[in-house]
């Protein structure tokens, strides 16, 4: 498939580009919240104002009430929403927990996304148990429990945990922690006993947490998928959660080369607009080729991934690992070339940075996906 938006996800992009420049800003959202030490980091009538546009709903069939939309546009959102630092749960929400949610039953489907396509609810996943993202190993368990389970254990840095409606938990049913098999999931709601919060507020001034399930009671219709059978579920989820991790690592390297590219065009030294030096030139136009590599690679991943292919998974990982190196570059080169005043909080370059320092952590770092394409390439 060619690498451009066909005319729906040209006007979708238009749309959500205009949306995220006028609602959500910088100024109005992000530092907003951020000042006023919101517990939550983002605002629930800003994720009303996503429902109202069909973005909470856009990975959700049309039979359950959403869109029926593809990874590719949920991309084009997740790349305006980085572009403009937007704080929301749509990654979490709307694309990680509903593509879990597609491989529940019926019940379920009706009981939890009514909810977050009308943007009442918010939803998030809870799968890593450590400082990194591994999660080929999980230890935490599910024990049968009368006609249901006990779970059991702790997840690190669940994105919105304590201001989630229901967490998705990746837990362990059967055998030994690292075994690819025996993995359950489950929609624990936010009222379960016995399932605890401690709240942080990361680099990006977003909000997680380290969520604690000390015996926590879940009957049988809490279980998304198979049990023992998870394992290609949480797949599914990852790669999708990948992709528009990565597709958001666009935005936010987009955004940081367009405000330093900017920054060229207005600063003068020695009488000369910066912009004018041969060697701040050579380093934007490589900056620029760098970013439309990133999200080339992130537009066929999508791509892949909405057309059933295999390698939409090796995809994913390319994508992660290409834009952290993409993202990463553009915000050191913001900084840097804004000089004194990039370090300062008055200018909103270095929001850019630390958004994608947390962005590049999140469902795994460049060198753990840079690892997975070499084992998956066989090399």
């Amino acid at each position: 498939m060619p690498l451009y938006h066909d005319d729906d996800q040209a006007m979708l992009a238009e749309t959500a580009s205009q949306f995220m420049a006028e609602e959500g800003a910088i100024a109005k959202q992000l530092r907003h919240w951020r000042d006023r030490n919101c517990k939550d980091g983002f605002g629930h009538g800003l994720w009303k104002q996503f429902a109202e546009m069909g973005f909470t709903g856009m990975l959700v069939s049309e039979d359950d009430g959403g869109l029926g939309m593809g990874s590719y546009e949920a991309g084009i959102v997740l790349e305006e929403i980085g572009r403009n630092l937007t704080p929301s749960p749509f990654l979490a929400s709307s694309v990680l927990a509903a593509t879990a949610l597609k491989h529940a039953d019926d019940a379920a489907r009706q009981r939890w996304l009514p909810g977050l396509v009308s943007g009442d609810l918010v939803y998030s996943v809870a799968i890593d148990e450590g400082a990194k993202h591994r999660p080929e190993r999980i230890k935490t368990r599910a024990e049968k429990s009368g006609n249901g389970f006990r779970l059991t254990g702790q997840k690190d840095f669940v994105l919105h945990g304590a201001s989630a409606d229901m967490l998705v938990v990746a837990a362990r049913t059967s055998g030994a922690d690292d075994d690819a098999d025996g993995i359950t999931l489950f929609a624990v709601p936010k009222d379960a006993a016995n399932m605890s919060h401690d709240a942080v507020r990361l680099v990006d001034s977003s909000m997680a947490s380290h969520t604690k399930f000390e015996g926590v009671e879940l009957d049988g219709d809490a279980v998304i998928g198979e049990v023992d059978g998870g394992r290609e579920v949480l797949n599914a989820m990852l790669t999708a959660g990948r992709i528009g991790a990565a597709a958001e690592g666009v935005g936010v390297a987009r955004g940081a080369m367009d405000m330093t590219v900017d920054y060229l065009k207005q600063r003068k030294q020695f009488g000369k607009l910066i912009g004018e030096f041969q060697a701040l030139q050579h380093r934007a136009a490589h900056l620029y080729s760098e970013v439309e590599i990133a999200r080339a690679v992130t537009m066929k991943a999508a791509q892949l991934l909405d057309g059933g292919s295999e390698k939409a998974d090796l995809m994913a990982s390319v994508a992660k690992a290409k834009v952290a190196k993409a993202a990463g570059l553009a915000v050191r080169e913001g900084v840097q070339m804004h000089g004194g005043i990039g370090m300062t909080d008055e200018y909103d370059i270095g929001l850019y940075m630390k958004r994608d320092r947390a962005l590049q952590e999140f469902l795994g770092d460049m060198y753990y996906h840079a690892s997975r394409v070499a084992d998956m390439s066989g090399y």
